[in-house]
């Protein structure tokens, strides 16, 4: 992964993997240990395997990090193109290449991280792969030097924590980021945020309760961070930006968009801070797409959340996975809505947000 994409004078401190005394391999990075934890790539064990003790790669679905396997997952399961979103030892948006000692270490890190998967984990199967590139967050500038330059590789997407400032960069509601957005709206490159990437939840400081109550609540992340972008106005000052949020459903979709429009002269001087010529719900529905694993007793609001912005995620290979079973799934969830709405739900609508000919 690494290997031979840093320039030389760093290529000793790049990310690498490395044998422990008790058997686990863990990656090392920055004078850090990132271990590979069971449950991170469950798929196809019997749930009483699934735990969070450290393990071997060889001890994981192949698919997690072989791409010949990852491909072989997606057809068993009638997958044609996917979004693979990083994790560990970057970090779902690229926090923990942001956060090296050394920023010129952390930003050839980047780099060389998108350099392998561009080239390999995207390129060895054109079109089954969805380009998602790391940004550069210590700086927007570079970032929105990194987003045009990847654009013309190919790359579609970035990802992005969905709260800056609980990583130590400035929230959203300055212009800090606007040329890193301004650089997305202007090349079509879709801004993907997953639940949980901003190192987030919806608890209390100090909060003991058990590990569940925070997956529970991944949902209400989303809803959070979709809130909180929409009263940035960052969406209404780039109204072509195109913002995913994943591994949250749409359940919480239309009770927010009814909340947004029942403040419309009802919550104070609320408007006295919005200077856009469109409303936050009219933002909140032009801007923002929404994936959906399971989420079959509020697809009756998907015309409320727009029928144009729903797609569909299995989770592959974390514990939240539909697969194998992905199909099935998806008809009990769906297959009884009309043809022309299924269409859009499993491959349009992502096709023309991702721009992509598959169908």
């Amino acid at each position: 992964m690494f290997e031979g994409r840093l320039p030389a004078k760093l290529a000793d401190r790049a990310p690498r993997v490395v044998e422990k005394s008790d058997g686990s391999q863990v990656w090392t990075y920055d004078g850090r240990e990132f271990p590979n934890i069971a449950v991170n790539a469950v798929v196809g064990l019997p749930k009483e395997k699934w735990g969070y003790e450290p393990v071997r790669f060889d001890e994981i679905i192949k698919g997690a990090w072989d791409i010949h396997a990852r491909v072989a997952d997606m057809d068993l399961a009638g997958v044609a193109a996917s979004v693979c979103f990083p994790s560990q030892i970057a970090g779902f948006g690229g926090v923990v290449f942001a956060d090296t000692s050394d920023a010129e270490l952390g930003l050839a890190t980047t780099r060389a991280w998108n350099d392998w998967h561009i080239e390999v984990w995207a390129g060895t199967y054109p079109g089954r792969i969805i380009p998602l590139q790391l940004p550069w967050l210590p700086d927007p500038a570079v970032a929105a030097e990194e987003i045009r330059r990847n654009a013309e590789r190919g790359f579609r997407a970035v990802t992005f924590p969905e709260y800056p400032a609980n990583v130590g960069y400035p929230g959203f509601h300055t212009t800090h980021w606007d040329p890193f957005f301004q650089a997305c709206e202007e090349t079509e490159t879709v801004v993907c945020m997953h639940a949980g990437s901003g190192r987030w939840a919806p608890l209390p400081p100090g909060y003991q309760g058990p590990r569940n109550v925070r997956v529970s609540l991944f949902p209400v992340n989303l809803a959070v961070a979709c809130a909180d972008l929409v009263w940035s106005q960052i969406p209404a000052r780039f109204p072509n930006l195109k913002i995913s949020l994943a591994e949250g459903g749409i359940g919480w979709v239309a009770m927010l968009l009814d909340r947004l429009e029942y403040m419309v002269g009802r919550a104070g001087e609320w408007d006295n801070d919005w200077s856009a010529d469109v409303t936050p719900a009219e933002v909140l529905q032009r801007n923002f797409y929404f994936a959906s694993l399971d989420d079959h007793s509020t697809m009756s609001t998907r015309h409320r959340i727009g029928i144009d912005k729903i797609m569909l995620e299995v989770d592959y290979p974390h514990a939240d996975s539909t697969w194998p079973e992905c199909q099935r799934l998806v008809f009990e969830n769906i297959g009884d809505l009309p043809d022309d709405e299924i269409e859009l739900i499993t491959h349009g609508n992502a096709e023309k947000l991702f721009r992509l000919a598959i169908s």
